[in-house]
């Protein structure tokens, strides 16, 4: 079996990123044959470059995940991660050759083939875009993963989870299956807030010590584990509203049947 590397454009990139996008791509490659369902797979990456834009809107697709990472650059490279299966190698390429990436200074999503019996394609999208780049991303069966950024984000996936570091803005997120973590960074949030919801899986907030902020969470099925001392006023059950610090904008992360896990670090 071989695995292919499509190249669509080439980019001069600090070395730093360009390390850390080499590694990523190669992990891809490398895992193309490990998993264990039946068929044989192909795997291929595309690369393009978008012009500077305020916004950037990106479908998954079926299967696919999105990570998008921020970068001192005035441009956008998305990097379209490409793996297709069917009962022979020389099929699963074959479609491959069908999908298309269509792109535009603010648009990126993937189209090809009907699936059939015993084949599927699923393209993933690694992105690194400048921090205030305002995120519309969307996907079905595929998680969707933020580093980073500063902007209003709108997130919104249904089999997969959500998973934010180092972010600020306007932040809203959803996942119907799937856990939701966010990592926070700084003395307070930076921007209008953050809400995070999930209906089935659990929640993880991670933040430092000195944090302020407004606090709301809560579970309807699940256990809450709250790993600092807070202050309540009344009673208090499956939902918590609480100020941290000084308080500040809103921190909102909620599930329905998922435990709650929110740490100091």
């Amino acid at each position: 079996m071989r695995l292919a590397t499509l190249v669509g454009v080439s980019l001069a990139i600090v070395a730093t990123n360009a390390s850390a996008q080499s590694d990523r791509t190669q992990r891809f490659l490398d895992d193309c044959h490990s998993g264990r369902d039946s068929g044989e797979r192909f795997c291929e990456t595309r690369d393009i470059t978008l012009a500077a834009a305020p916004s950037l809107t990106v479908d998954g697709g079926p299967n696919g995940g999105i990570t998008v990472h921020a970068w001192d650059r005035a441009d956008t490279k998305v990097t379209a991660l490409i793996q297709t299966r069917a009962e022979t190698e020389h099929d699963a390429e074959a479609i491959a050759k069908q999908i298309t990436i269509r792109s535009n200074a603010a648009d990126v999503r993937a189209e090809g083939p009907t699936n059939r019996r015993r084949e599927s394609w699923s393209v993933s999208f690694e992105i690194w875009t400048p921090r205030h780049t305002a995120l519309s991303l969307s996907a079905s069966n595929g998680g969707i993963a933020i580093d980073g950024m500063d902007a209003r984000m709108d997130l919104e996936t249904v089999n997969g989870g959500l998973s934010l570091a180092d972010v600020a803005g306007d932040v809203r997120g959803t996942t119907v299956n799937g856990g939701v973590t966010a990592n926070l960074s700084g003395a307070k949030w930076s921007g209008a807030g953050l809400d995070l919801r999930t209906s089935n899986g659990g929640v993880r907030l991670s933040l430092p010590s000195n944090y302020s902020a407004q606090l709301e969470t809560g579970t309807v099925n699940g256990g809450m584990n709250i790993g600092f001392p807070i202050t309540v006023q009344g009673s208090f059950g499956r939902q918590l509203n609480t100020k941290l610090g000084d308080g500040g904008p809103m921190i909102r992360v909620m599930t329905t049947n998922g435990s709650v896990t929110i740490r100091h670090r």
